[in-house]
């Protein structure tokens, strides 16, 4: 994110001697994205962040794919998946390809045994259900329902659940995630008709710091392959950091919808972009006000992206038969709109209560095996008088 933050203790200058109270040196680390052109932060361990012990043995953990080319728009139920205890045992992969993964989770446990670190890809974390700490080598977030986590590749982290009923809704990309640029200015600073500004992400708060010695597992996925890393200190040692990469917190419900006389299009609920795909929150708002308005979209093609949609709470405008959890996809080239009879029942209401959260890719999404297993079959019937 474009704007600067700093936590715990530091010195006045970069790449200076910055000594513990024994008079031995802290370890500097720089933290950054796209080689030395991207993002970084610069952080301060108490031990060198080199110390592996030991390699365990990796696991393969690549999507198994059911379809590679999918053009029938389907729907899926998502809350059918079954809760597993561990956090990476329950994130399920139902949509995937070469610029994003779109996975479900219904982890029961905290992730407390090991250390998590995604090497290949950010990470977007809806909660649908749930509440607790996202805890990292940078700080600690808390989150409840309806917040999105950006974490940035390479971030270690832990997860602390305040209860077992989780539901998660995971976007990997495999390109930076930013905010949309056409809502900030040439210096990086969101703009007066931004749906959102800094105020509203929450950055890392308290920095958890352990001058610990011992064995410490981290799991580490890359390139769909999960590797086991034992280090010899704890990985949360940093006594401080500065700079623009982190992890940071942003509530669904901080988003302020863009309306307007006539029915607006989906970029004007755009909150997050990445290289291959952008990602929308769909959130109360009121309709339309031109007094011959039509409140439901229009049938559109989207000829150059897949469209997914998953929803959270409330009646959908466009859509029946839609519970909680759901999931659809509307592929590309294959009109799609508003279920019969909602179109013509839009017209006259003055505000909906929906809340969703829709991912645009720009290459073809290929369904997993597990997608499958939660697919209703015959949803590319629900046009259909």
């Amino acid at each position: 994110m474009p704007f600067y933050q700093k936590r715990g203790r530091i010195p006045h200058k970069r790449h200076v001697t910055f000594r513990k109270e024994d008079g031995s040196l802290f370890h500097e680390e720089l933290f950054g994205t796209i080689g030395f052109d991207g993002m970084s932060v610069l952080m301060y361990h108490h031990y060198p962040p080199t110390r592996v012990k030991e390699i365990l043995e990796s696991i393969d953990v690549r999507p198994e794919i059911a379809e590679a080319e999918n053009m029938k728009a389907r729907s899926f139920k998502g809350f059918q998946l079954t809760p597993a205890d561990d956090f990476l045992d329950s994130r399920t992969p139902v949509l995937v390809n070469k610029d994003v993964h779109i996975s479900l989770a219904a982890p029961r446990l905290s992730l407390r045994d090991y250390f998590y670190k995604n090497s290949s890809a950010d990470e977007l974390i809806f909660i649908h259900r749930g509440s607790g700490t996202l805890r990292t080598m940078l700080g600690k977030i808390p989150f409840s329902p309806g917040d999105y986590l950006m974490i940035p590749r390479g971030i270690i982290y832990q997860i602390d659940f305040d209860s077992e009923d989780n539901r998660l809704f995971i976007v990997e990309s495999f390109s930076p995630i930013y905010t949309p640029k056409r809502y900030r200015n040439w210096f990086g600073q969101m703009l007066e008709h931004a749906p959102f500004c800094e105020r509203d992400l929450r950055p890392p708060g308290e920095l958890e710091t352990y001058n610990e010695r011992g064995d410490f597992l981290i799991k580490i996925k890359r390139d769909g392959v999960l590797h086991r890393f034992v280090y010899d200190n704890h990985p949360f040692d940093i006594v401080g950091w500065d700079g623009y990469n982190f992890p940071y917190a942003f509530s669904i419900h901080d988003f302020e919808p863009i309306t307007g006389r006539i029915h607006q299009p989906p970029p004007v609920h755009q909150t997050f972009e990445a290289a291959g795909f952008v990602v929308c929150s769909f959130v109360p708002r009121l309709y339309d006000y031109h007094p011959e308005a039509i409140p439901a979209p229009y049938n559109h093609s989207n000829i150059d992206s897949d469209e997914v949609l998953y929803y959270v709470e409330g009646n959908f405008m466009s859509r029946t038969n839609i519970e909680q959890g759901m999931i659809t996809l509307h592929p590309a080239g294959i009109p799609h709109g508003p279920h019969p009879g909602t179109y013509e029942g839009s017209i006259g209401k003055k505000e909906t209560l929906e809340l969703a959260v829709m991912v645009d890719t720009f290459a073809p999404l290929q369904l997993t095996k597990e997608a499958l297993k939660l697919d209703t079959g015959d949803y590319y019937k629900s046009w259909l008088s």
